[in-house]
């Protein structure tokens, strides 16, 4: 039997060859590869010597040979393939351990070139694992060192049966095809519009608890090319499920959108608390008054480390996970003492990124297709806000207005929210109709909402809303306007002296 081993990845690389050698299998291999296996003792031979043929081109031609594809592709079962291969003097290769050049890592540099990024699209190494995939029948394609020690055992054992063949052959094509993603990606850069073909890159990072409900698989993926690889770390607590995944991240979202101090609590992924102070452990009390009864059980997001005294505010209430920049040791040492939650750190890369820096595309499945869309991401712009009531917002209600336009969008449609010195007071969401979400937020504001400042996500097609919301005690609002009727909202709110500030875009979020 012959073997070629050409990798980037050298995990377990010299044990694996070890294995080999003792098995009686020739191992051939190229550049680095071949450094690594001779400094760690092993015979290994050039894959020149194979085909008869330096390698030119700086090394872009190495393994693009007859000789290599002719000894992979020949199909053992056919005598006249190998009746070919006699005639030619080409021996057959049994085993191809290739895994690709670090194209993800190299264009991921900031001042990674173009050039610099072409010289790190692999050609031999795809094209050896395609053909060794194609005809797995015959030849083992390892592209993962995981399965080295599973492969050695089966050789040992005497055969390598046909599931295991199948299952390298699927990963092989696997690993290419998220390779040959990356390097498209790359290339569509600065690119306007949507592809008429795409690919989505996905590498499993953990298997989770259960899905939705417990009686479903789950497990969490992150796209290649993303600036941030993976969930937060759990620090603390039992392993994270599908659910748990989403409540985090619309905590840690919610939270990293504003710069200033912030604590946000969710539940079912909208906020019920949220709160913007210079002093975190006001910004929580204040963000956990806003709606104590939802709190219970819900989702912490904190922007800043936790420290002893937030953790000690905290530590009354029953959380299932708190997620934020850090912790200082005594609030872990605090927190831990609850039973049944989850302490999650998202990192300091997480906190350059998540919130700042959008993915290109957000996806959802539907028809057995996805749709496909551009993120939501809030213009920093407030210049071009329209006030269009007589009675201009206070500097005061202007700042809660943007706290709440902010905000807003992170709330399942119909979304309304009420507002009162950077404090989320009530909220509406996902009702069939604004109204209703007024009522509602109104309701869980209570006499607080006296002086408050509301915003919606979308427009007000009639002026029930705005004339709900003056009985409410709110005086100020901001919404996108764009209604047939926008002057009849604008009526009511000039009659109850409401200032109201258009943005001319929606916040939609199903």
């Amino acid at each position: 039997m012959r073997a070629i081993l050409s990798v980037s990845d050298k995990t377990g690389l010299v044990d694996f060859a070890r294995g080999l050698e003792q098995l009686k299998i020739e191992v051939y291999s190229t550049g680095g590869t071949k450094r690594a296996l001779e400094e760690g003792g092993v015979a290994v031979k050039s894959v020149s010597e194979l085909t008869g043929f330096p390698e030119i081109l700086d090394g872009r031609v190495k393994t693009l040979h007859p000789v290599i594809y002719g000894g992979i592709l020949a199909r053992r079962d056919l005598p006249d393939h190998l009746s070919q291969l006699a005639e030619r003097g080409i021996g057959t290769i049994d085993l191809v351990a290739v895994n690709l050049y670090p194209f993800v890592q190299t264009v991921a540099k900031p001042d990674v070139t173009l050039d610099e990024a072409l010289e790190n699209i692999d050609i031999g190494g795809p094209t050896m694992i395609r053909a060794a995939a194609k005809n797995f029948p015959s030849v083992l394609v390892v592209v993962d060192p995981a399965d080295y020690e599973a492969v050695l055992t089966d050789l040992r054992g005497g055969e390598v049966g046909p599931e295991r063949r199948k299952k390298l052959a699927q990963k092989a094509f696997q690993h290419v095809a998220v390779y040959d993603t990356a390097i498209s990606e790359y290339l569509r850069r600065g690119q306007e519009g949507f592809p008429e073909q795409m690919t989505v890159a996905l590498t499993k990072r953990a298997d989770l608890r259960y899905g939705e409900n417990p009686h479903q698989q789950a497990a969490f993926y992150s796209e290649e090319g993303t600036p941030v690889k993976g969930l937060p770390s759990l620090l603390f607590g039992p392993e994270l499920s599908y659910c748990n995944v989403l409540d985090a991240d619309a905590a840690w979202s919610v939270a990293s959108d504003y710069s200033a101090p912030t604590v946000a609590v969710i539940k079912h992924t909208n906020p019920c608390g949220l709160a913007c102070d210079d002093d975190i452990v006001e910004a929580y009390r204040r963000a956990y008054a806003g709606d104590p009864v939802s709190a219970f059980g819900g989702i912490v997001g904190v922007n800043r480390k936790v420290t002893r005294a937030l953790a000690r505010a905290m530590r009354p209430h029953h959380y299932d996970i708190i997620v934020a920049l850090e912790y200082d040791e005594d609030a872990l040492t605090i927190l831990k003492r609850k039973d049944g939650l989850r302490i999650l750190a998202a990192g300091a890369e997480a906190a350059s990124l998540k919130g700042r820096e959008a993915p290109r595309w957000e996806y959802r499945r539907s028809w057995g297709g996805l749709l496909v869309q551009t993120p939501d991401v809030l213009p920093d712009d407030s210049s071009k806000l329209r006030t269009v009531t007589k009675r201009q917002p206070t500097a005061e209600e202007m700042r809660d207005l943007l706290f709440a336009w902010r905000a807003v969008r992170h709330i399942k449609s119909n979304a309304i929210l009420i507002a009162k010195d950077l404090t989320l007071l009530g909220m509406g969401a996902g009702q069939p109709n604004r109204v209703i979400s007024v009522e509602l937020s109104l309701k869980q504001a209570g006499d607080k909402a006296c002086g408050s400042v509301l915003a919606s996500d979308a427009m007000f097609p009639f002026p029930d809303s705005v004339e709900m919301a003056a009985a409410g005690g709110v005086t100020a609002i901001i919404q996108p306007g764009g209604s047939l009727r926008d002057e009849d909202s604008i009526k009511a709110a000039d009659e109850h002296n409401i200032a109201m500030v258009l943005t001319g875009f929606r916040h939609f979020k199903h």
